[in-house]
């Protein structure tokens, strides 16, 4: 009886414990930002995990993305609607600026 109830114990603490380490999957989304970017803070940290420019289409939908080699209009935007980005070798953004 004393075992069962530790054994019962120990597997109440681990699911508890396991609990408490769920992440989100490698290939979860952010929930997309509408409209044009006015949180800097959290569009830098976004930036930070280097995101392929289909996960910055995903997260910004309504800020175009110009990649290098891209043709452009020269107006100048003053809302953050507009970002160059520059890219990795591997294609993925690392920084850029609001054009």
């Amino acid at each position: 009886m004393r075992s069962t109830i530790l054994l019962a114990f120990v597997v109440a603490c681990s699911v508890a414990g396991l609990a408490g380490c769920q992440t989100t999957s490698a290939g979860a989304q952010p929930k997309p930002v509408a409209g044009f970017v006015t949180d800097m803070k959290a569009f830098d940290t976004f930036i930070a995990t280097h995101p392929t420019p289909d996960q910055f289409r995903a997260a910004y939908p309504d800020v175009q993305l110009v990649l290098p080699g891209m043709v452009t209009t020269m107006e100048m935007r003053m809302n953050n609607s507009r970002y160059s980005a520059q890219l990795d070798d591997q294609g993925r953004i690392t920084g850029g600026n609001f054009q």
